[in-house]
């Protein structure tokens, strides 16, 4: 089995999820007979959120690149990211590292098309939502991309932030969530939602959602443990 290596940190609360499903997945695959080799080079998570606000994308990728690249030089043969936003500087960081990253991204367009959905929501941080790095690899694949409107992604962040990313959960903002789903599924015609922010899973799953759910981290992990255990 090769060796997994996250970069983490942003936040803890979804390191510890991808930390926790790696290990009981791979261990219920094989049954019983193994657990994954995994690295974590956990970020500053204050300084990396730093940069992306402040659009210092030049120091964002160096500082990634130097935890990927650590990782390899640990021995890690299956490296990603923890977080979506972090692939805000995507291309300039897989130009700096040796090894392929696995792209979060990539892995949800993937999915999205073996489903045959066309029209799909996409809910995340700010950045994720106004930005193009979620979004370019579905619109190659021809599905339409429609994210909240600017009142809904400045409640969304909000709760992002304040909430989830210190693993606050509430019934409250569940319900706020949902309305905003409906109103796409009424007005966009979505058929489906990504939560593109790697700590929507903490609130949002496929049972408390009106369309079909495409967790990214469910997605990417699925795709990091095919990875692994590529030739097992």
């Amino acid at each position: 089995m090769k060796k997994i290596g996250l970069v983490g940190g942003t936040g803890p609360e979804s390191t510890a999820m991808y930390y926790k499903i790696l290990n009981s997945e791979i261990d219920r695959l094989t049954n019983g007979r193994s657990m994954p080799d995994i690295a974590i080079e956990s970020v500053n998570f204050r300084r990396a959120w730093d940069y992306v606000v402040k659009e210092q994308y030049g120091p964002l990728a160096d500082y990634l690149a130097e935890k990927a690249d650590a990782l390899i030089g640990g021995g890690a043969e299956v490296v990603s990211l923890t977080a979506v936003t972090m692939h805000i500087v995507w291309d300039e960081l897989a130009a700096k590292v040796k090894t392929p990253l696995v792209s979060i991204p990539k892995a949800v367009s993937e999915e999205a098309v073996r489903l045959g959905i066309r029209r799909v929501g996409l809910l995340g941080t700010a950045f994720t939502m106004s930005q193009e790095y979620m979004k370019k690899d579905l619109k190659a694949a021809g599905v339409q991309v429609f994210v909240p409107n600017e009142q809904e992604r400045e409640l969304i962040a909000k709760r992002i932030f304040e909430e989830l990313e210190n693993g606050i959960v509430k019934a409250e903002t569940l319900h706020e969530f949902q309305r905003i789903m409906e109103r796409m599924k009424e007005q966009d015609g979505i058929e489906g939602v990504i939560l593109g922010c790697t700590e929507l899973p903490l609130l949002l799953n496929s049972g408390n959602c009106p369309v079909h759910c495409l967790d990214a981290v469910q997605i990417h992990i699925r795709k990091l443990i095919e990875l692994a255990l590529d030739g097992e």
